[in-house]
């Protein structure tokens, strides 16, 4: 690890301030401004770009709706029937900002400055660690009244991509946990291969049935045979637009998607932490371009269901109390 240059600095990503990380190969930047938006993470010896990046003429429509490019942060992520938040015996209402479902859509965190708390470089590893405190007088706050911080941290090593992300109420009252990553995978990644040579899988379980606002009805629907290719195996993808949600399950421990290049015989694996009982999957109406394997505590709309609250990721954290989860993008040669 220590023969690993290793540095971090501040510039310009396309017109934005950007933290950039170095470490060997490996490459990162993050926008603070930006709803601390992990943007880019490549190899620049081999000119993998893992992350859905904007191009040059796409930065104001990001700007905009920074959702599918990067690593965005949602808090609270997915939707909100209504917009309404039910906790402890009251309602909040967040904004209706979706019109097409009548719903409130991703949460407040994603679209608005954090704060840079440190970067540097040490020992072959490069790292940033952004913070978002929310009390009253804070936007957040005016939707979500809790007094809470959250802490982000990104470390680059040869290890590849290492996030941490912790919620500390620091409030008089329990408050709601609910937090996903849009992560924005390109597929291809490497230079020279197809959507056709692109194989994926993920540790999926139950795959929960949507109404047409897209909220979950409580009922599970089958899998289909390429569904269950997405369980062991493998597929594309890409076989079908997809909108999913799904449960969880851990393999050997783990939980994880895993997409594998045919060509370049190379496997990045997004390997997140197992508090995150869901999965969310998005693939821009299977574009060919990228997907969004999207890791979540909670499942869609869970304050408005009269489900088991741990069996659909809606828990409290009390006074004082600590959350906490990592994950980690990382490269597998297969040669």
């Amino acid at each position: 690890m220590t023969n690993v240059t290793a540095s971090a600095y501040e510039e310009l990503y396309q017109g934005e301030q950007a933290v950039w990380l170095n470490a060997g190969p490996y490459q990162a930047a993050l926008l603070p401004g930006i709803g601390a938006n992990l943007i880019a993470f490549r190899d620049t010896v081999k000119q993998y770009q893992f992350l859905h990046e904007p191009a040059a003429d796409e930065m104001e429509a990001f700007k905009a709706n920074p959702i599918i490019h990067g690593i965005p942060v949602l808090f609270p992520p997915n939707r909100y029937e209504d917009g309404k938040f039910p906790w402890n015996g009251k309602v909040y209402q967040l904004p209706v900002n979706e019109a097409r479902t009548g719903n409130h859509l991703h949460g407040f965190v994603h679209n608005i400055p954090w704060t840079v708390e440190s970067f540097g470089a040490q020992g072959g590893e490069a790292q940033v660690t952004l913070v978002l405190q929310v009390k009253e007088g804070h936007s957040v706050h005016a939707y979500l009244p809790f007094t809470f911080t959250i802490r982000l941290r990104y470390t680059l090593s040869s290890d590849g991509l290492h996030q941490q992300i912790t919620v500390r109420n620091e409030g008089q009252e329990s408050m709601p946990c609910l937090l996903a990553f849009h992560t924005a995978i390109n597929a291809p990644f490497a230079p020279g291969s197809t959507a056709a040579d692109q194989r994926f899988t993920m540790t999926i379980g139950e795959r929960w049935e949507m109404s047409d606002r897209m909220l979950p009805t409580g009922s599970y629907q089958p899998l289909t045979a390429e569904e269950e290719l997405m369980k062991r195996g493998g597929v594309s993808p890409y076989f079908a637009a997809m909108d999913n949600h799904y449960t969880a399950v851990p393999q050997n421990g783990r939980n994880r998607m895993e997409l594998t290049d045919t060509r370049s015989k190379v496997k990045l694996v997004y390997d997140v932490g197992t508090t995150y009982k869901q999965w969310m999957i998005w693939n821009s109406n299977a574009s060919g371009q990228f997907f969004c394997p999207e890791p979540q505590i909670n499942l869609v709309n869970a304050p408005n269901l009269q489900l088991p609250a741990d069996e659909v990721g809606l828990f409290a954290l009390e006074p004082g109390a600590i959350w906490e989860e990592t994950s980690r993008l990382y490269v597998i040669d297969l040669e």
